[in-house]
């Protein structure tokens, strides 16, 4: 037989509290409050039928693909369908105040920033002798050994040695500055001459340079990047005052603690 373990109110905030969770709920709720007071000011209304879309979106993000999953969902999270309501609509006006706040700015900022979007395919081997990575890069030049070769011989990684070193299409953002600003200049395909980074010597063929498009994907992402940073201004201007009873014991150590 399953013993029961009940748990109050006042113990989840008190979890809250000791594992130190509560100055990032806090930042949740003003956000959440921020949203919808700025969606209200600014005239976004939600209809019926993107209501639905919204809960269907978020049924199939979780997937909730039966109604008996749905219930399952709720009772673990201790929400009823008004609340799982509350949220679609939460994430709606969200997305819907992020467009009306920054949709006619994502197109100038991509033309402005095109070059931080395009993409590079690469291959990789990091050395940490720079005298043989020297004389394997003049090597590759003269094609007396491939890259294929050189990656089985010296990555240890068993995945990445398979692969032939393969990096994947990685971004701007993912090279450090020095190694971004070789790739991205490289006509490919070609290898870099060996680049020293505190990791070591890296060996690099740029397999091709892709240039960005405007697509959805991207679009949504520099409207969220924007939105992101536009709560945070809205979280840092604003004073957030935090109501919590604290109990006896918790007066009596602030006493301790004043007097000590």
């Amino acid at each position: 037989m399953l013993s029961i373990l009940n748990l109050s109110h006042e113990d989840i905030i008190y979890h809250l509290r000791l594992s130190c969770q509560i100055p990032s709920l806090v930042e949740a709720i003003a956000t959440r409050k921020i949203i919808t007071d700025t969606a209200e000011k600014s005239g976004i209304e939600v209809e019926t039928e993107e209501l639905q879309q919204a809960a269907d979106n978020m049924r199939l993000a979780n997937k909730l693909i039966k109604a008996e999953d749905t219930w399952v969902w709720l009772g673990k999270h201790h929400l009823s369908l008004d609340d799982f309501e509350e949220i679609a609509k939460t994430n709606l006006i969200s997305a819907k105040l992020a467009n009306y706040l920054f949709a006619d700015k994502v197109e100038p900022f991509f033309y402005a920033h095109q070059i931080d979007y395009s993409g590079a395919v690469t291959y990789e081997v990091v050395l940490d002798d720079e005298d043989l990575a020297l004389e394997i890069f003049y090597a590759l030049q003269e094609g007396e050994i491939s890259f294929q070769e050189i990656a089985r011989q010296y990555i240890q990684n068993p995945e990445i040695r398979r692969a032939g070193g393969y990096q994947g299409i990685r971004h701007r953002s993912d090279f450090r500055p020095e190694i971004a600003a070789a790739v991205f200049a490289a006509t490919p395909p070609q290898i870099i001459k060996p680049i020293i980074t505190p990791k070591g010597v890296h060996i690099i063929a740029v397999e091709e340079i892709i240039k960005p498009q405007l697509d959805e994907k991207l679009r949504l992402k520099i409207m969220g990047d924007f939105f992101a940073n536009w709560l945070q201004q809205q979280i840092a201007a604003v004073e957030i005052v935090v109501q919590l009873q604290d109990n006896v014991n918790s007066q009596l150590s602030k006493e301790l603690l004043e007097s000590a």
